[in-house]
């Protein structure tokens, strides 16, 4: 994904006049980012049901989370180089139909691993969409301050995504099905696909047009055999030191390890190891992978704690996770003021601090709590603390980076953060699942214990997973302390948004 750094001088010689429909093109775009963010989250709600429907195991329904989100991440890089050469606004329809066909793939799944399947094509053509588009935004508004409108557009709709994404799971779940949280953005995508095809411009860079197919293979693989060793682990009666798990994770150490080793030497790789190895930029990435980890799994675990436990609607309990997001969105506003004023490293410290604060007093949660005093406060530290990170970080990806690196390293971020919420979610997940099985296996006495013991060891299982997100942050603030130095100074005038 490619951010040109010669679109400015060239209007200004009058060699790129504006394009007239350029506001249309923005609204066609803004549309097409929404549908992917929110697909992160939408389907999210609707997990109860649709485990319920297809049989889904405890182990396995991260699935349902892990194949988007892995596929995704470990795309994004190779779908931003193929949309930079093939034509962005080729490969943005491109991207839009075969979302479409993903979506309605799953929407009528009849077994999990057609789900998982359709999950992962999601996944996939949206590593191909989501950066033609912002691709798009950046070469269409040629001045300056449009340009700053456009990605003020752009980054309030990934930042507001996730909960638009949470409400509309919970309405098309509660007086439709769970599958409508999939087919509906088979009409959206389909009509912005034939909107784009009138308005918007098509564009592609100039230069070199090899693609790194073997750095994305292997690092798609490493990552979904590592997802894989987690889910083994487990697994009943396989666990840690099964053959099976330590294969998946040794072989994911393998192809992770080629991975670098590829990068390094390849002529044009997936990324490029001086953009990562940068203190504050590998920092930065580091941080939102950690915070990334203990976000998704938050939105994983209290949906079930809100259905299971609590007996929430999935509508009630997409309204119950409304004000985290709109904490992330004014705290967002704010934050954009303070940051030249601060620089970033104070804010990223204590925003992380904050986010584990919440996220620790979610491990106070029972079977008859009340949301308003045990889940309350820590969604509103969390939202303001992640705000105080998500922000800066936009930032810091681009600090002290080479012009022809700077779409990969603004990339960079958000696949550092889709791919923390894969590993967070099927790692946490993994311990969720064996807190759950020792709990029963210690207070089960007769059979029929189970039932009414369950709901307890659900909630004893959130514990731990909330317990081990909260020092994922931890680690994340560390982490910032540790590595970034940038100052105020330091900061580039123009960041490309990232979603939160």
């Amino acid at each position: 994904m490619s951010v040109n750094p010669d679109i400015d001088s060239r209007a200004e010689n009058g060699a790129a006049p504006p394009d007239p429909r350029r506001w249309i093109a923005l609204g066609i775009i803004a549309v097409s980012q929404l549908m992917v963010v929110l697909d992160a989250s939408i389907v999210t709600i609707a997990l109860p049901d649709a485990q319920k429907a297809l049989h889904i195991s405890e182990v396995d329904r991260q699935w349902v989370v892990t194949a988007y989100t892995l596929a995704f991440g470990g795309l994004l890089l190779l779908g931003g180089r193929i949309a930079d050469y093939a034509g962005r606004k080729r490969m943005f329809v491109v991207g839009l139909l075969g979302f479409a066909a993903a979506s309605a793939l799953g929407g009528v799944a009849q077994s999990e691993a057609m789900l998982f399947g359709a999950r992962a094509l999601q996944g996939a053509f949206a590593a191909l969409l989501a950066p033609a588009a912002l691709s798009l935004v950046t070469v269409t508004f040629v001045e300056s301050r449009e340009r700053a409108r456009a990605f003020a557009v752009y980054g309030a709709i990934s930042g507001g995504g996730a909960a638009i994404g949470l409400i509309l799971g919970g309405v098309l779940t509660e007086y439709a099905s769970w599958r409508w949280c999939l087919l509906v953005n088979v009409p959206i995508a389909v009509l912005a696909a034939v909107a784009a095809v009138r308005y918007v411009h098509e564009s592609r860079a100039e230069g070199d047009t090899k693609y790194d197919i073997p750095g994305a293979i292997l690092v798609t693989g490493g990552l979904v055999s590592l997802v894989y060793g987690f889910t083994e682990a487990a697994k009943e009666g396989v666990g840690w030191a099964a053959a099976s798990t330590l294969g998946f994770l040794g072989l994911a150490v393998v192809l992770l390890v080629a991975f670098v080793v590829v990068e390094a030497r390849t002529a044009s790789p997936l990324l490029p190891l001086r953009v990562v190895l940068d203190r504050n930029r590998g920092g930065s990435y580091l941080s939102s992978l950690l915070v990334g980890a203990g976000l998704f799994s938050m939105f994983l675990f209290l949906t079930y704690y809100f259905q299971l436990n609590l007996g929430y609607s999935p509508l009630k309990s997409g309204f119950a996770f409304l004000p985290f997001s709109i904490g992330i969105i004014v705290t967002a506003g704010l934050v954009s003021s303070i940051l030249p004023r601060t620089g970033p490293k104070p804010l990223m410290v204590i925003g992380s601090i904050m986010a584990a604060v919440g996220l620790y007093l979610f491990t106070f949660i029972s079977e008859d709590a009340s949301w308003l005093t045990h889940v309350l406060p820590g969604e509103l530290l969390m939202s303001v603390g992640l705000a105080l990170v998500f922000v800066p970080l936009s930032s810091l990806a681009l600090i002290g980076v080479a012009d022809h690196d700077a779409g990969v390293a603004s990339a960079m971020l958000n696949t550092s953060q889709q791919i923390g919420g894969s590993l967070g979610t099927a790692l946490l997940n993994t311990f969720y699942a064996s807190a759950v099985t020792s709990y029963l296996a210690s207070h089960v006495k007769v059979p029929a214990d189970v039932a009414k013991l369950q709901p307890l060891a659900f909630i004893h299982g959130y514990q731990v997973a909330f317990s081990i997100g909260c020092g994922l942050l931890v680690a994340s603030a560390v982490t910032i302390i540790v590595l970034i130095n940038a100052k105020r100074d330091d900061l580039p005038a123009e960041a490309v948004p990232v979603a939160a």
